[in-house]
């Protein structure tokens, strides 16, 4: 089987050149230990519950036989013997070369509080999220962020992906494997995610047992709420809808927190600029998945249904645009934030580099009217910034799902590209 290279293949190169070592944190299913071997010189799986029980007594015995081995030596799923980390630290401070470890987790491990050493310093993270489409090959790439950034000229390009094509992909998500397969084999990867997460893994992320329905009505919550600020108040609410047993909002926080660890949702901080108005900025983060198919499972969508409902479609394209985003964000050495203040303006994504450019972005289905007013909100918000105080938007685009070209408008310079041109 092939190997479909990942943006994280490069960062994590770049990683073990300054580091003792390097962990990759993700969701299951999304690659990271098939990456981490592209490196690895030896292995020590933990996922393997063999290996995990010859490892748990070897810790007895022979704890530094775990560290042994070429280099760089992987341990995955680092997290089911917590007291490694420290184990890792110590050795990359006892060891001089850089590049020593690549350790892979699929959740926070249960007694993190009691890790003695954060690791700075001495151990990089690097998230990975399910595929970008320029990872899974859908996307083209002919339009490069980077070079968007760089105020490189950029020639027009033919967009290949039609609306159907977007809505498949969406349902399929970004898991590795699904990327292989077709049709309704494809689509059922992602709902096998889903069930897992509800079924099995929402027990064993801290071994606090959890109510299976309760964590399938909070995904749902989750899932029609995507791209909102909404409270654990409004999730209770939701939620209570189809639960008549009394839950309150700390009950709430604590299944958010299990489904934050475990990395099945990642939503999205807010972005506070310099402006020159009044308006009061909100901070509340905005709510998302890792990976826009599991809302379509959580909700039972598939692609048929989104291009019957056109409205439904674009709030969940928007969370696949924001995984894309995430994943191109990350290779370009920035992150992905929103806006939003008092006045009720809003900006989808804020694409902002640790050089301090950045670049506006709205996330729209597609048509001219829509793409208007994507343009419009983007001037909005460019004209609340106080250019004085910080740097003017590298750029403004209007991300779409489909259209017949993309690249930069002469009219007003706004750049405007279907996803399936995208890259980093």
């Amino acid at each position: 089987m092939k190997y479909k290279h990942r943006i994280t293949d490069l960062l994590l190169e770049q990683r073990l050149q300054a580091k003792g070592a390097v962990l990759i944190e993700g969701p299951k299913w999304c690659g990271k230990t098939t990456t981490a071997k592209q490196l690895a010189k030896s292995i020590l799986d933990l996922g393997d519950s063999v290996t995990l029980a010859a490892a748990e007594d070897d810790l007895q015995f022979y704890p530094h036989r775990l560290l042994q081995g070429g280099t760089p030596r992987l341990i995955d799923e680092w997290q089911t013997i917590p007291v490694l980390w420290d184990m890792v630290r110590s050795e990359v401070d006892r060891r001089e070369p850089f590049g020593q470890f690549i350790l892979t987790g699929s959740s926070v491990p249960v007694e993190q509080d009691k890790l003695r050493h954060s690791g700075t310093g001495r151990i990089g993270r690097i998230m990975m999220r399910p595929m970008s489409l320029w990872e899974s090959g859908e996307s083209t790439g002919s339009i490069s962020l980077g070079d968007i950034f760089e105020g490189k000229s950029i020639e027009p390009q033919e967009n290949k992906l039609q609306l159907e094509d977007v809505a498949f992909l969406l349902c399929r998500g970004g898991w590795p494997r699904a990327t292989l397969l077709k049709g309704n084999l494809a689509l059922g990867e992602a709902r096998d995610y889903f069930e897992a997460i509800y079924k099995v893994d929402i027990h064993r992320v801290d071994k606090v047992r959890r109510s299976s329905e309760r964590t399938r009505l909070l995904l749902r919550s989750y899932a029609r709420n995507q791209g909102c600020a909404i409270s654990y108040c409004k999730m209770k609410d939701d939620i209570l809808q189809n639960d008549n047993q009394s839950i309150s909002d700390e009950t709430i926080a604590d299944y958010v927190d299990a489904l934050r660890k475990l990395f099945v949702i990642e939503d999205m901080p807010a972005w506070n600029p310099n402006i020159c108005s009044k308006s009061a900025i909100q901070n509340s983060a905005t709510r998302y998945f890792i990976d826009p198919s599991i809302a379509t499972s959580a909700l039972s969508v598939g692609p048929k249904d989104l291009i019957n409902d056109l409205r439904s479609f674009g709030f969940f394209f928007e969370s696949m645009a924001v995984r894309d985003l995430r994943t191109y964000a990350d290779a370009l050495g920035g992150e992905l934030f929103h806006y939003r203040d008092s006045t009720g303006l809003e900006c989808d994504a804020v694409l902002h580099r640790r050089d301090g450019t950045y670049g506006l972005i709205e996330i729209k289905l597609g048509g001219a009217a829509n793409i208007e007013k994507g343009i419009a909100t983007l001037d909005a918000l460019e004209s609340k910034i106080d250019k004085t105080k910080m740097k003017a938007p590298a750029f403004k685009m209007v991300l779409t799902a489909v259209g017949t070209n993309a690249g930069k408008r002469i009219s007003d310079g706004v750049f405007v590209v279907p996803i399936g041109c995208l890259k980093p």
